[in-house]
């Protein structure tokens, strides 16, 4: 006999096949943007926290970056390391908290981050172009009920 396990249930191929598309299709679009980053010098990591700071416009304690990324400190740690010596990011001493350090873009840290904008806003354009003629409001529901 060939009976399954009663807590195996068969997984419809419809659902398997589309969970896999869509892992495909985000690492697609994760990879375009790296390669694409990567012409100005700079990661999806880099750029992400690059905009962070870019756009709090005042130097960030390495906690409030993490917390506002979730993620953990010391992957914020090693990321600032790493744009530090890029000549992106410098530390300041934090104005009240002897022990504590903020984050600031320097100078061509802004002029990276802008120019990394302008490349991910063609990646946007590219991706909103092959979506043409497909129900956006109904991917974007489809996509939210995924938890």
């Amino acid at each position: 006999m060939n009976k399954k396990a009663p807590h195996l249930r068969e997984v419809p191929a419809v659902a398997d096949e589309t969970m896999f598309l869509l892992m495909h299709a985000a690492g697609t679009v994760e990879k375009r943007l790296e390669d694409t980053l990567g012409t100005v010098g700079l990661s999806l990591a880099k750029f992400g926290a690059l905009t962070f700071l870019v756009r709090a416009g005042e130097p960030l304690s390495l906690s409030e970056c993490a917390a506002k990324m979730t993620c953990v400190r010391s992957n914020i740690t090693q990321l600032v390391d790493r744009l530090e010596s890029d000549g992106l990011v410098r530390r300041v001493d934090h104005p009240s908290d002897r022990r504590g350090v903020l984050a600031a873009a320097t100078p061509l840290g802004i002029e990276r981050q802008a120019a990394g904008a302008k490349l991910v806003d063609e990646v946007k354009r590219q991706f909103a172009k092959t979506l043409s003629g497909i129900d956006r409001g109904e991917l974007a529901r489809a996509l939210s009920a995924i938890k």
